[in-house]
């Protein structure tokens, strides 16, 4: 089978190259300085706290498992994973979905809900000082438009695109 000829990349600039490996350096380093604070004070990864966040941020601390995982940007079968390891804390719950037979509901229960109040304090501490007050005023609101023009490069809205939630 041959193919059409192969076009040259469209190879980075210096600059470019240079911004890319800063970015990754500091994501890096930012998600192990993360995981690590939560695993000193909290015994979870980051991964774990993103999950009880965003199931305590939901109405009646409850989501059901494929919105949760594409909340968290993750696949499902990662998602069941840490959901499986966070009900063997106590800290959640599956319910059966009452609308829909097929699907489940990860609820977060009131031993999970303590676990991330007396978590949140040192994670957003260690966020602030990471991240916030490492930047300007302006360097927050760039840093957040860039990353949301990032996100929704990555997330077409015609759908069918190949992202963790949907696999």
């Amino acid at each position: 089978m041959t193919s059409g000829p192969q076009s040259e990349p469209h190879w980075l600039s210096n600059e470019e190259q240079q911004t890319w490996r800063a970015y990754m350096h500091a994501a890096t380093l930012l998600e192990d300085h993360l995981d690590r604070q939560l695993q000193r004070d909290a015994g979870m990864p980051h991964a774990y706290y993103a999950l009880l966040v965003l199931l305590e941020s939901a109405p009646r601390r409850q989501m059901r498992m494929t919105e949760l995982a594409r909340s968290a940007k993750i696949t499902r079968s990662r998602l069941s994973h840490a959901v499986s390891r966070l009900e063997g804390y106590g800290w959640v719950r599956r319910e059966d979905c009452p609308s829909d037979r097929r699907g489940q509901n990860a609820v977060l229960t009131d031993k999970g809900y303590e676990v991330l109040s007396r978590s949140a304090p040192g994670h957003v501490e260690a966020v602030r000082s990471a991240v916030f007050d490492q930047l300007s005023a302006e360097q927050i609101t760039q840093l957040g438009e860039i990353c949301s023009a990032i996100a929704k490069g990555l997330q077409p809205e015609c759908g069918g695109a190949d992202l963790p939630w949907l696999r």
